[in-house]
């Protein structure tokens, strides 16, 4: 699969603060990334440059057939799908669950004078109903728990069938079960063969969904490591990667860890 995400000797330096350093990474198409790291690390620094959103302050980024800096961002940013809590704060509390899915067809947050065609309207529907949100069309966004919240961003992110999908800490603050019903669906569809390159941010490895395929570790904005999940995700990587002892365990896709 050709690369959808490409940094090469990528540097963020903001207010005088290093945030990323010589930061080299690719994403093939039918990859699915997880990204660690403690607070501070860089994590959704990078997420937002490989979202467009962000430029870097040195190196090179190709996002899609794109490089930053040269590309029409109007064209690219809707081809990626983004999910985040700041994201989130820009939809109106008034707007229904549908309309913020739907709008996502003209990359705005809130329902105004767009004229939407059919294809649209099902679209948004479908997407609702593979996300268990169908039931919950007609609710106004702010009445929402944060596990539907975080749903709905979902949701809408993919509802453009974007070609390069972005998640960061789409499971924080979520309780149990809302945390597992999301990484259910996540892992669901993160398995299915026509999902697009996906890169997810977390803090923790019991937020890792089942059919992801890849890591980065960050640390103080360089990488730690990087590759197949299975290499990258070691204790001692752990260790380097948080500054403590970490003792993992995997069973059936899924990871714990705690401080040995």
């Amino acid at each position: 699969m050709p690369n959808v995400l490409d940094l090469q000797n990528v540097s963020v330096i903001r207010d005088g603060n290093q945030i990323l350093t010589d930061v080299n990474w690719t994403v093939d198409g039918d990859q699915r990334w997880v990204v660690l790291g403690p607070n501070g690390a860089g994590k959704t620094t990078l997420l937002q440059i490989a979202a467009a959103m962000n430029h870097p302050s040195g190196g090179t980024v190709h996002v899609l057939d794109g490089k930053l800096g040269e590309v029409d961002l109007f064209e690219l940013r809707p081809r990626v799908g983004f999910a985040s809590s700041a994201m989130a704060r820009r939809f109106p509390g008034n707007e229904t669950v549908l309309n913020v899915v739907l709008t996502a067809a003209y990359s705005v947050t809130g329902r105004w004078n767009e004229a939407y065609e059919d294809i649209d309207l099902r679209r948004a529907q479908r997407v609702l109903g593979e996300w268990k949100l169908d039931h919950l069309s007609e609710r106004l966004f702010g009445s929402l728990s944060d596990g539907e919240q975080k749903r709905v961003q979902i949701a809408r992110s993919v509802m453009t069938d974007p070609e390069l999908l972005l998640l960061d800490e789409p499971a924080a603050s979520l309780d149990l079960g809302a945390r597992e019903e999301l990484l259910q669906l996540l892992g669901g569809y993160a398995s299915a063969p026509e999902a697009p390159a996906i890169v997810m941010v977390t803090h923790h490895v019991e937020e890792i969904p089942r059919g992801f395929t890849h890591a980065l570790l960050l640390n103080q904005g360089g990488i730690v490591a990087s590759g197949p999940i299975g290499e990258v995700l070691t204790s001692e990587n752990l260790e380097t990667t948080f500054g403590l002892p970490i003792t993992l365990n995997e069973e059936d896709g899924r990871y714990t860890a705690r401080a040995s």
